[in-house]
């Protein structure tokens, strides 16, 4: 809770997964993937409660043995490739007796993310009064120096820009969302069935903290840098 304004936090994490087979419960660092991500939460000062939505039943059974509340199952036809996030958050919401003020998803994908990173997004979002707050970080490679190839092989800029930017230094920064935090008022979801709208502010991170792992190369580094740690 945070001023009185309660917080659900939700780690969403469905069987199938493409890249890395069973991804969501693989071994890093000595735990689960998915352990990274729920003890990280267990640990925020604001986070009211916690729960898992999968309809992997050996999933369910990891996250509950970390401490992760399972309050249902999730629907199948909710946890295919082609599923909106937004869907299981709904479903989470409609499913839940208890009305909840701000909704933070945590993807399990995001092992590098702390509860430091967490409470500061939550706290940055109420501090601006935003009714959304989502996590960044700085592009390694600029699209202003990123180019598509014409129909004859030539060289076509990607942005367009009247500068011509000789220097990193001169650049424009550039942002992604990093997959880490995403945290909104409940009501604001349902309106809106996004996190992302000209109201949402930004909380950035690092880009060693950032990664989303989705191949078994980012898992081996990945693994390097929670064992340096």
């Amino acid at each position: 809770m945070i001023q009185g304004k309660t917080v659900l936090a939700i780690i969403p994490a469905r069987g199938g997964s493409k890249g890395i087979p069973r991804k969501n419960i693989v071994p890093l660092a000595g735990k689960p993937l998915i352990a990274w991500s729920i003890e990280a939460a267990r640990k925020s000062k604001y986070i009211d409660r916690l729960i898992l939505s999968s309809e992997d039943e050996e999933i369910i059974n990891i996250a509950s043995e970390w401490g992760c509340d399972i309050p249902f199952v999730r629907p199948v036809e909710l946890a295919q490739d082609e599923t909106p996030m937004i869907e299981p958050i709904l479903h989470a919401l409609d499913t839940l007796k208890d009305n909840f003020f701000y909704i933070v998803l945590l993807q399990p994908t995001s092992p590098l993310r702390n509860i430091t990173d967490i409470d500061d997004c939550i706290e940055l979002c109420h501090r601006n009064q935003a009714p959304a707050c989502v996590s960044i970080t700085e592009v390694d490679k600029n699209p202003y120096w990123m180019y598509q190839l014409d129909e004859t092989g030539h060289l076509l800029p990607l942005l367009k820009s009247k500068t011509k930017f000789s220097r990193r230094q001169d650049i424009p920064k550039v942002y992604i969302l990093n997959g880490a935090i995403y945290v909104a008022e409940v009501d604001f979801i349902r309106r809106h069935r996004s996190f992302i709208t000209n109201e949402t502010v930004t909380y950035e991170m690092p880009r060693k903290k950032s990664m989303d792992l989705d191949t078994e190369l980012d898992m081996k580094i990945c693994e390097i840098l929670l064992s340096d740690k």
